[in-house]
């Protein structure tokens, strides 16, 4: 058996991972991987890139890798002053340097802004990339880390502030405060230089639950009156796609808000907004505006549907701020933004006009913490072939809709001249219409074209048109690339999602090859021609391609993929996924995962002949074991198959790492295609 390739340090591990990195290494290591790798390491490092600071207190913050600082440096400019890549940034926080001295890779992850002093953060360091964190103070106007401040143990983690001395910290630090999926299930009010073990219990969810999330809505921040308290405010996860929403009464009880358990939420100090998730009470992908009182053994208050969808709408983002609320719509894949001005009584959206031609718009606010300073928005906007594009949104004044003001445009990564994109549509095997986008390189031969496909299908995680130089980079080599939709994601609701989960499953699989030959069928490229990437589900899906739909690939390029669906779940983070596949400990459900577990469905080469496989893996992958990869490769070599595995030593589930290693990663891959559907 190759259960053995579970345990990171056996021997017979360690000498199969060097065997393969050896052989893929020599395969994939050209002259032109090397070209490649430098160009990406080079764009990383672009000092002229737009930069979209976030404000805290008289300082705005960015952060940046340069070709001296693989790691990165955390740097600010005052408030007042434009934030250009060539302005006077000072550097607050040198990463390289805090990794020498620590003599361990850090990945800086984000920072967590306390609303009572902006200039003090909580710096979110992962573990060399994995899901392990540590939450470190630091005081961004010393330029130092807090001596005697909050330093957390590694551990799966998150926290923010609930006083200008302590914090709500989820961490997952010992067997009481960690769920069956590994994930914190524990809030504890922890004050600086306290042992997280000792601090007081502020929440908790059940062992059998995902995680717990939690914190404060303090009346201070929004001119509350005095005898008002903070409010205590804590969701749990159940299910990937099961919640419920907590708060603290005033005789210091925990209630459990009414509303139903599949929805996403945000919240304020006086309203719920929250996505139906189901037809319980709205129909599916409604929003909805809920006047929230906290303290209050009463019903939740009134409330009001903002938003239904027609066929082809989803709400992609959401949130409250003081008194404005906002959100996303993608009609058929076009963004429109809507406003909500929550002083006005009975609220309705206004749509706010939209610089044309954007695939994509996002926002955020310029304050890295809204409940000190201006309700201020940036608007970041993006398309497969439109370098992303920021614009100001200030709402602090209520005469007339707000403007969208320009602040700046990224440089192009790459010449899109003669390059387009286009909006496509497949049928799947029950007759389903699934949308697809395609970005032709400037010239290609008809029939021929050699297509790097993309999907992901799960969980409810939407795909969106992004700009990105890497897509460029083989854009450039003459490659198109298409980016699925296919069902499991949310791009077209809550439905589009759910259908594809458990016994559905195979949906997602047929919209995916459906896309491959529709393009086929339009005459744009030939099977042999076809490349399908993806990554942890998305590495299921193409692991799928390679097994059940061999005949219409060229090539497969699998990363940190899940493979075996009878053992997924002996990982703790597996755990949390059942809810998604289905229970390999129930017979029946597992007999469904088996019809489609590529582990379980390599048959020999003297069989079957499958397209080249690039299997892609990380040593210290948390989330999605690695052993999946190796147990996959090693079946497919046993079986008589030649794939290439490599598995990386660090990077973590998102491949996160220094410049170098993440353009080496990207380059192997690009490396891979060359080698198989540019020689087809």
């Amino acid at each position: 058996m190759d259960l053995y390739l579970e345990t990171d340090d056996d021997a017979r591990t360690l000498a199969f991972i060097a065997e393969q990195n050896a052989i893929s290494a020599e395969a994939l290591e050209t002259p032109q991987f090397e070209a490649d790798r430098d160009t990406l390491k080079a764009m990383f490092e672009r000092e002229d890139r737009l930069i979209v600071p976030a404000r805290r207190g008289r300082w705005q913050f960015d952060f940046h890798r340069t070709k001296d600082n693989l790691l990165g440096l955390w740097r600010r400019l005052p408030a007042a002053d434009e934030p250009r890549h060539d302005a006077a940034w000072e550097t607050i926080f040198d990463f390289d340097a805090f990794c020498v001295t620590e003599g361990k890779r850090w990945i800086y992850s984000g920072a967590v802004t306390s609303p009572y002093e902006p200039t003090r953060v909580l710096v979110i360091l992962s573990d060399g990339g994995s899901d392990q964190m540590r939450l470190l103070e630091f005081d961004t106007e010393a330029k130092a880390v807090v001596e005697g401040g909050f330093d957390t143990p590694v551990a799966r983690a998150h926290a923010s502030w609930i006083g200008p001395d302590e914090i709500a910290y989820f961490g997952s630090i010992d067997e009481f405060s960690v769920t069956r999926s590994g994930w914190p299930r524990v809030g504890r009010r922890l004050k600086r230089g306290m042992d997280p073990k000792d601090a007081p219990i502020l929440f908790e969810a059940g062992p059998d639950d995902v995680q717990a999330t939690g914190g404060i809505i303090d009346p201070l921040f929004w001119n509350g009156g005095p005898d008002e308290k903070p409010i205590e405010f804590f969701t749990v996860i159940h299910e990937i796609d099961r919640m419920s929403v907590h708060v603290r009464d005033r005789q210091g009880a925990l209630r459990r808000l009414d509303l139903p358990d599949r929805i996403d939420v945000t919240a304020n100090h006086r309203h719920l907004l929250w996505r139906a998730k189901s037809d319980e009470r709205y129909p599916t992908g409604s929003l909805i505006l809920q006047d929230f009182i906290p303290y209050s053994d009463e019903p939740l208050g009134a409330a009001g549907v903002l938003f239904s969808p027609e066929h082809g709408q989803t709400v992609t983002q959401f949130s409250l701020f003081r008194t404005w609320g906002a959100f996303i719509v993608s009609d058929m894949m076009v963004p429109k933004f809507f406003l909500i001005d929550l002083k006005k009584p009975d609220a309705q959206p206004q749509e706010l006009p939209l610089p044309p031609a954007l695939q994509t718009v996002g926002f955020r606010t310029l304050d890295a913490d809204l409940t000190r300073g201006e309700e201020i928005l940036t608007i970041i906007g993006q398309g497969f072939l439109q370098p992303y594009g920021t614009w100001r949104l200030d709402l602090t004044d209520r005469a007339r809709l707000p403007d969208l003001v320009p602040t700046g445009v990224s440089p192009a990564y790459f010449d899109a001249q003669g390059m387009q994109s286009e909006l496509l549509q497949a049928t799947s095997e029950d007759g389903t219409k699934i949308p697809y986008h395609i970005v032709y390189p400037k010239t290609w031969d008809r029939g021929e074209l050699p297509v790097l496909m993309y999907g992901y299908g799960g969980f409810g995680w939407p795909l969106a048109p992004y700009y990105s130089g890497n897509t460029g980079v083989w854009l450039e080599h003459g490659g198109a690339y298409v980016q699925a939709y296919i069902r499991g994601g949310a791009e077209f609701g809550p439905d589009w999602h759910t259908v594809a989960k458990g016994d559905g499953r195979h949906k997602a699989f047929e919209d995916f090859v459906a896309v491959s030959r529709d393009l086929v069928a339009r005459g744009i490229t030939k099977p042999s021609r076809i490349a399908c990437h993806g990554g942890s589900n998305g590495g299921l899906l193409t692991a799928v391609m390679a097994t059940r739909y061999p005949q219409d690939f060229g090539a497969i390029w699998t990363s940190v993929p899940v493979i075996d669906m009878s053992r997924f779940h002996v990982f703790p983070a597996g755990k949390a996924w059942m809810d998604e596949y289905g229970n390999p400990d129930v017979a029946e459900e597992l007999a469904a995962m088996l019809t489609y577990s590529p582990l379980h469905n390599i048959d020999p080469a003297a069989e079957v002949t499958y397209p080249p496989i690039y299997i892609e893996s990380s040593t210290n992958d948390d989330r999605v074991h690695p052993s999946h990869a190796r147990r996959f490769a090693k079946r497919l070599i046993d079986a008589g198959h030649r794939p290439l595995f490599h598995e990386y030593g660090s990077g973590g589930h998102g491949g996160a790492g220094d410049t170098l290693e993440q353009a080496a990663r990207l380059a192997m891959g690009y490396s891979f295609l060359r080698e198989t559907i540019m020689k087809a």
